[in-house]
């Protein structure tokens, strides 16, 4: 069973009680993002074990509830995750009562502004590739900043020498293409 066909009632009811707030519907990465004059302010998804809402920017919500987590503790900034694993969890007023404080954050401008990205050093097994392949250095010159450090930390992040190599050779058709490393995600 795909997890697209779980959680269907669950989701529907997310839906209607987030509609209750005024903010707009929008198609966006697949799914329901509701927005805030165009700003991204809440969505939700159904997983294999979950389903949840997300805040986009979340860590500036007051939780005096103790119901938001960072899924990716380390990587994700400002998200912030309510999981439910039963639609009797699902507590209209409370997710009322986030949703209003997300809206007022985002009308008052409290929202994560993302860091400079800082550069990393190329690592030598990906220099050589560049000096070898003037299509791939030129492709790689036209990444941003972001997607090359991206690349960078893939390959350094591997301990063997043989799995920075299988690594390199993952990643030389995505540079080539301009795709990111984790664009299949978004």
């Amino acid at each position: 069973m795909k997890s697209s066909d779980l959680w269907i009632s669950e989701l529907e009811l997310l839906h209607n009680v987030i509609l209750k707030t005024g903010l707009v519907p929008e198609k966006k990465w697949g799914g329901t993002v509701f927005t805030y004059q165009g700003k991204n302010v809440v969505s939700y998804g159904g997983f294999k074990e979950y389903f949840c809402l997300w805040f986009f920017n979340g860590v500036f919500l007051v939780d005096n509830e103790k119901v938001l987590i960072n899924a990716q503790e380390g990587k994700t900034k400002a998200l912030r995750q309510w999981r439910f694993s039963s639609i009797d969890e699902v507590n209209e007023k409370l997710i009322m009562k986030y949703v209003m404080e997300a809206i007022e954050n985002e009308k008052n401008g409290i929202v994560w502004k993302p860091q400079k990205t800082q550069k990393f050093e190329i690592p030598s097994l990906l220099n050589e590739a560049l000096k070898r392949d003037n299509v791939l250095h030129s492709a790689f010159d036209k990444l941003t900043q972001a997607r090359k450090n991206e690349f960078i930390e893939y390959l350094e992040s591997a301990k063997r020498e043989s799995t920075k190599l299988e690594r390199l050779k993952k990643i030389i058709p995505m540079i080539i293409g301009g795709k990111g490393l984790n664009d299949k995600y978004k």
